[in-house]
């Protein structure tokens, strides 16, 4: 729907430029703010429809113009550059920033609450936590193989093989080295101490969320998948229905279609990655155990191995669980796995 009035504000971390489209798309005006007049402008300014790109602190600047009663859109960066026209600087950005929001055709994201921000930090800091606890004992792995212990991949068999090295008397380990290799050791447990305390914290925000509750009893969904899943959807309203909810996160095959002639390729792989191989993941863990069960979604996903390969199964039921979330949260129901 064509929007007769939209101002176009670009974000930056000091100086903001704003351009401000009359009805006939024309610039009707354009300012250069400091950060400190941003507020303060916009709080003198009749209630206005205030078009961003969704980036840092975009949300933020949507919570505040939105408590001044204004109406805030969150325009998805990659759709605006095709109203980019001329040079790239400021003005142009904040002009093609209120073009795409003009233009109506666009999904925008939603605003996300304190609360929301608060779980994708959790998730943000836990991941951040993993990775650094992986690269320790990968580290851990490459040093020793250098003084010839090979230990198997998999931070459990390090925890396990690590001490069991440094207790040997071997020439190949120094005083030196042994000491090294015990602080590493004492901070890969430091590491594992960490990501229990972020896991800790996301069992229990589940167990108090009436949303990520529904969503735990989803086939591989867990605490931690039911929580980002919850961060990321939030009412599930941006969507009208659940297959959008898959594509947004590119779980859904790559179309290329010319002539009238179809062809399917790979998933898109858009949207949140992090979330995306957080069901993939889950997803593969029931794959794996749906041999000899006789369930309907059992035998759905044995026919997938047989005739498309495990991958493909995999990918597909993670397609199908996140559908299934979208109608959890949006409609507020319970799952209810099909009986044989």
């Amino acid at each position: 729907m064509f929007k007769t009035s939209v101002t176009g504000l670009d974000l930056a971390k000091n100086i903001f430029h704003l351009v401000k489209l009359s009805s006939k798309a024309n610039r009707a005006t354009h300012k250069r703010l400091r950060r400190s007049q941003v507020a303060n402008y916009f709080a003198n300014m009749a209630p206005t429809h205030i078009a961003m790109e969704a980036c840092g602190s975009s949300y933020y600047w949507a919570r505040l113009l939105q408590s001044q009663g204004h109406q805030v859109e969150l325009i998805p960066p990659q759709h605006v550059k095709a109203y980019l026209r001329g040079q790239k600087n400021d003005y142009n950005d904040a002009q093609a920033i209120a073009e795409a929001c003009q233009h109506g055709q666009i999904r925008p994201v939603p605003v996300k609450t304190v609360a929301q921000q608060d779980e994708q930090m959790l998730h943000r800091i836990r991941e951040q936590v993993v990775r650094d606890r992986t690269a320790l004992a990968n580290q851990l792995r490459g040093l020793l193989s250098e003084r010839g212990f090979t230990i198997p991949t998999g931070i459990a068999s390090v925890r396990r093989r690590v001490p069991e090295i440094l207790s040997m008397d071997n020439t190949e380990l120094s005083p030196l080295g042994r000491r090294l290799l015990s602080r590493q050791y004492q901070r890969l447990l430091e590491l594992d101490a960490e990501v229990e305390w972020y896991e800790q914290q996301l069992r229990a925000q589940v167990k108090l969320d009436d949303v990520c509750r529904r969503l735990a009893e989803l086939p591989g969904f867990g605490p931690v998948v039911s929580s980002a899943y919850k961060s990321w959807i939030g009412q599930g309203t941006q969507f009208t229905r659940g297959r959008d909810a898959s594509a947004a996160l590119g779980l859904v095959p790559r179309q290329h279609t010319t002539g009238g002639k179809p062809r399917l390729g790979c998933i898109t792989k858009r949207g949140d990655k992090y979330l995306r191989s957080l069901i993939i993941h889950g997803a593969r863990a029931v794959v794996q155990h749906s041999d000899g069960k006789s369930d309907p979604l059992s035998q759905w996903i044995n026919r997938l191995k047989g005739t498309r390969g495990v991958n493909k199964a995999t990918v597909a039921l993670a397609n199908k669980l996140c559908r299934i979330a979208w109608v959890l949260v949006t409609r507020a129901e319970r799952y209810q796995p099909i009986s044989a």
